[in-house]
């Protein structure tokens, strides 16, 4: 809730491009529907400015050692469907242990790691920063890997 990473990628001619990456930051001193409202907004314009062909998001997994962040997450993973749907643009979800072995061949990577393969793969000189970011981006190319779709927008 207090930072949501996107990334849009492309595959053309067997060749994945970075579209465009950031971040979606609702105020953290709002209320939880306030902040909501923001992300939603923020979504809604990303989708809008890169018309992707899909969304993927994270799976929840089910121990969180602190149910509030659970709940948080899945707030804002209802947002993010919402706002897809209303776009008419289908929503799926990997894990992130699928992702890190789709990405570096282990589902225990650290993000370091992640966030190196990120920039290899989309030719990046550095490392997306910050980790939301290299998340999304992350996600968008293992679903390209595992699912093998053409183009998508992520997270």
């Amino acid at each position: 809730m207090r930072t949501t990473g996107y990334g849009a990628i492309e595959r053309s001619n067997g060749r994945v491009r970075l579209i465009e990456a950031g971040v979606v930051t609702p105020s953290a001193r709002d209320t939880l529907e306030e902040r909501l409202a923001q992300l939603y907004t923020g979504i809604c314009e990303v989708i809008a400015q890169t018309q992707p062909g899909l969304v993927v998001i994270e799976e929840l997994y089910t121990t969180y050692t602190n149910p509030r962040t659970a709940l948080m997450m899945g707030h804002a993973r209802g947002v993010l469907c919402l706002a897809s749907a209303q776009a008419g643009v289908a929503v799926h979800s990997l894990g992130h242990a699928r992702v890190k072995r789709a990405l570096v061949g282990s589902g225990s990577a650290r993000k370091e790691q992640v966030g190196a393969m990120v920039a290899r793969l989309l030719g990046l000189q550095h490392r997306p920063q910050p980790h939301d970011v290299s998340d999304a981006l992350a996600l968008a190319l293992a679903f390209l890997n595992v699912v093998d779709h053409a183009a998508f927008h992520v997270r």
